[in-house]
């Protein structure tokens, strides 16, 4: 039996003590058996949500780079690497003399002569007939053609830029300077595409868990053996369990396009994502 409170005093009986604590002990078995479980439920699926995003992100930069690549430069050493040259902007030069407006036959590229492209003899200003959405800089390269894939690395069809300008609006919409370059024979597309001198060749390398994205290594001519260390290179991605790639040149009929598949695995505290995609590279300089 309680006593009763002294008049004034406030306070708990200690049978309202106990049965505050028995109250309590049976919420938190509540909190422990219902609502713990949809908390842990909560965290692991934004948990995959995360993984997923991350896992494709690091896919679609990789892809990016694979269908913005100059023609035929995707190389595949092994499953766990693969090296491309991807491009900042590209376009048409002229192929020959301006019969129109040329101050005469033969001259040579001024104000009054348009800068044709001849492969019969080295050529050190070309003119431009479309214009750039990214306008190159000094330094970057040009790239014509690469009809066959080491071209581009052993630098047979590579100029240097050393100037850009506009010339008369007969001749073209961009004046391009390059060290002078004889340029592989048999080309007549007029199809070009620039390199940005800040990456030239790119690797994306599976190593230690992680995708890694060098680049600004040089060109290497001779086609790689092996995968790169990745020292100095930037992670694409983390929590790498697994990945592949695959390059098929010619994929279907048409020998115009290649394909290279990519899957990558991403696991991180107990949960995995696995993302799988591809892209056409053109091979039709």
């Amino acid at each position: 039996m309680s006593m009763p409170r002294p008049s004034g005093q406030r306070g708990f009986t200690l049978i309202e003590m106990v049965i505050v604590i028995v109250i309590t002990g049976v919420i938190a078995v509540a909190l422990a058996l219902f609502l713990r479980p949809a908390l842990d439920t909560y965290l692991s699926s934004r948990s995959r949500a995360a993984l997923a995003d991350d896992a494709d992100t690091a896919l679609r930069r990789l892809l990016r780079d694979v269908r913005s690549a100059v023609p035929n430069s995707v190389r595949i050493p092994n499953d766990q690497c693969l090296e491309l040259v991807p491009t900042i902007a590209g376009g048409r030069l002229r192929m020959g003399p301006d019969l129109s407006f040329d101050s005469n036959a033969g001259c040579s590229p001024s104000s009054t002569c348009a800068a044709g492209l001849d492969t019969s003899q080295p050529s050190s200003t070309l003119d431009v007939l479309t214009p750039f959405t990214t306008l190159p800089s000094v330094g970057d390269f040009l790239v014509l053609g690469n009809q066959n894939a080491n071209d581009v690395y052993s630098g047979a069809n590579r100029a240097a830029l050393t100037g850009i300008s506009t010339p008369a609006a007969t001749q073209g919409k961009h004046r391009l300077s390059i060290a002078s370059t004889q340029f592989p024979p048999g080309f007549d597309s007029g199809r070009f595409s620039v390199v940005a001198a800040s990456e030239k060749a790119v690797f994306y390398v599976c190593n230690g868990g992680s995708l890694w994205r060098l680049s600004n290594y040089g060109f290497n001519a001779a086609y790689p053996s092996s995968c790169p260390a990745v020292a100095g290179a930037k992670r694409v991605a983390s929590g790498l369990s697994s990945c592949s790639f695959v390059y098929d040149p010619n994929p279907g009929a048409s020998p115009q396009f290649g394909y290279v598949w990519v899957q990558l695995k991403l696991t991180r505290s107990g949960e995995d994502s696995t993302v799988t995609g591809g892209a056409h590279v053109v091979n039709a300089p």
